[in-house]
């Protein structure tokens, strides 16, 4: 990862603490992949997907999260209720994005 994927990381996780959701793991693994950061808010469990960006000019972050990475993001929540037993009233993908240029924070409930 670089240097600014770990920065909009660390924006995420803060900016999501201060929103109330906690934190169950960050870079999850499997051989899959990896997802971001996992959570609860609520009685939800919430699989987010973080995308940081340098600047808007080439597209904001958050078109990224192509069809092909939901799909992918899909498959890996399912691996990681299997692997760790986790459950919750409902589940959900949220996205955040990240632009360092003006370190802008915009989150995405049920952003697919």
């Amino acid at each position: 990862m670089t240097s600014l994927g770990r920065l909009g990381e660390e924006l995420a996780a803060a900016y999501l603490i201060r929103k109330g959701y906690r934190i169950l793991c960050r870079n999850w693994r499997c051989r899959h992949g990896e997802i971001d950061i996992v959570a609860m808010e609520s009685k939800a469990l919430v699989f987010i997907e973080v995308k940081t960006r340098q600047s808007s000019r080439l597209g904001r972050p958050e078109e990224a999260v192509d069809t092909r990475k939901q799909e992918r993001l899909r498959l890996l929540a399912s691996h990681y209720i299997h692997e760790t037993g986790q459950t919750a009233a409902c589940f959900r993908f949220d996205v955040v994005a990240v632009t360092a240029e003006d370190n802008s924070i915009a989150l995405i409930k049920n952003a697919f």
